[in-house]
């Protein structure tokens, strides 16, 4: 069984940075991509970033410039870096996990969610 611990939300002030993290644990093939989603109060969840196995990152337009994720592939974990906070990127992020077992079959992954409130 795979397992994500997510670390690092918390409350910063507008314009303030925060870091997650997000190791996974458990058997896992291979791993195909990582990323990270939000779901705001009242809002549904969105993609945020993602990061393949061989690099490429993908960000939704309202956070391009600001975020930067990346992963350490030895330990099977990726970050979120978060600069220049905006109230608006209030929201649970959760940790995404795409991989192959060991029998090729592929699977998802879900976090269990750590909050980040941008707020004075």
């Amino acid at each position: 069984q795979v397992q994500l611990v997510e670390s690092g939300g918390g409350l910063v002030q507008p314009g303030g940075s925060l870091g997650l993290s997000c190791a996974a644990s458990g058997t896992i093939f291979r791993i195909k991509a990582m990323g990270w989603h939000r779901q705001a109060p009242g809002k549904e969840r969105e993609l945020v970033a993602t990061i393949s196995s061989g690099g490429n990152t993908n960000y939704v337009d309202s956070v391009k410039g600001r975020f930067t994720i990346s992963r350490d592939n030895a330990k099977n974990t990726v970050y979120l870096q978060m600069n220049s906070l905006k109230p608006e990127d209030t929201a649970v992020y959760y940790c995404n996990l795409q991989y192959e077992t060991i029998w090729l079959a592929d699977m998802e992954s879900w976090g269990k969610g750590t909050l980040v409130t941008v707020s004075s």
